[in-house]
């Protein structure tokens, strides 16, 4: 439930219905809105009766959240979430592109994609350093020494390092090197990791898992957001379906189905969403069109030697020509493309 706060509450205010909820065993979350103060309380909601808050002369009213998903319905917070990444904000007008090889392979490929991508307008840099294959004779990545070499690339462009995490014990490693956690869709009901990187100050990009559903979904961001990191967002990456063309299905409905729901940022991923590099571009470009705040995409410079996912990466000229194209369409749109030339 959500305890709304009149206009001109203060600090006082707020602990002493902080001390009685905590009294009643309820989990708080304060939500500091710029005109009001929105206290969520997780818990029994037969013991709210006693406390009768709503007696209290600063308190407008209190709200029954219905949706089993708390903190990640717009009910907790009708404003959008903007989460900031150093000089960046992600959630806001502005759409962020991710780019960047699948894995980590080696510190030419890595530097190269790296200054490709930041050329054409990338803002963050993605690549694996950790990667859980469904073979397990396939590449599992560089780990630590991939981690190292996302951080001389950042060093060297200026553009943030986003990765995945895969097991609860890399969490602390991984956060020390990457601005943003990926949790991957195999990952998605891993609930002990995502209890970890809810302990995190970093941001939390979640991935759908291949058959989950937006409820699932959404339930898998309330645990990270009840662990007291409340900077989630969506990854859209297709589901499992019956066709057999396309690695997935890339579900655009999700877009706005999740805006209208929640509060958190979606990005979309046509890279994995197609598993076709030609097809990435046009999916890209409608994701932007169904008013993702985001897109992550993976880049190559010679997807035919990738060590993984090399039929889904864009080269980099194919990454600057789908830049060029999602520009125009976002000004269309009335949202610039943050770090697209100009």
């Amino acid at each position: 439930m959500i305890i709304v706060l009149k206009r001109g509450a203060g600090e006082a205010e707020v602990q002493e219905i902080n001390e009685r909820l905590s009294q009643e065993g309820f989990k708080i979350h304060l939500s500091q809105g710029v005109e009001k103060i929105i206290i969520g309380a997780v818990g029994d909601r037969s013991r709210l009766k006693a406390l009768d808050l709503e007696a209290l002369p600063w308190v407008e009213k209190v709200v029954p959240i219905l949706a089993p998903y708390k903190l990640v319905s717009r009910e907790f917070q009708s404003g959008n979430t903007i989460i900031k990444i150093g000089d960046y904000e992600i959630g806001g007008e502005e759409i962020h592109v991710m780019a960047g090889p699948c894995s980590v392979e080696s510190r030419a490929q890595i530097i190269e994609t790296a200054h490709a991508v930041k050329e054409a307008g990338a803002t963050f840099l993605r690549g694996g350093a950790f990667k859980p294959r469904t073979s397990p004779y396939a590449f599992q990545g560089l780990e630590e020494e991939g981690l190292k070499l996302l951080a001389e690339a950042r060093e060297e462009t200026g553009l943030l390092v986003i990765t995945e995490v895969v097991d609860v014990r890399d969490v602390e490693l991984v956060a020390h090197y990457a601005d943003i956690l990926q949790i991957g869709a195999r990952n998605m009901q891993n609930f002990f990791l995502l209890k970890e990187v809810a302990k995190t100050n970093k941001p939390i990009l979640l991935k759908r898992g291949p058959s989950a559903t937006l409820e699932e979904w959404m339930m898998a961001a309330e645990y990270i957001m009840d662990g007291g990191n409340y900077q989630v967002m969506f990854c859209e990456r297709g589901i499992r379906t019956f066709e057999t063309y396309t690695r997935n299905t890339l579900d655009l409905s999700m877009v706005p189905a999740l805006q209208s729901l929640s509060h958190l940022p979606v990005i979309v991923d046509p890279s994995h969403g197609t598993g076709r590099w030609n097809l990435v571009p046009p999916m890209a470009k409608a994701a932007v069109a169904a008013g993702a705040d985001g897109i992550i995409v993976e880049v190559h410079p010679q997807p035919e030697k990738a060590v993984s996912d090399g039929k889904q990466s864009l080269t980099p000229d194919n990454f600057a020509s789908m830049m060029a194209e999602l520009e125009i369409l976002a000004q269309a749109l009335g949202r610039p493309v943050k770090g697209a030339h100009r």
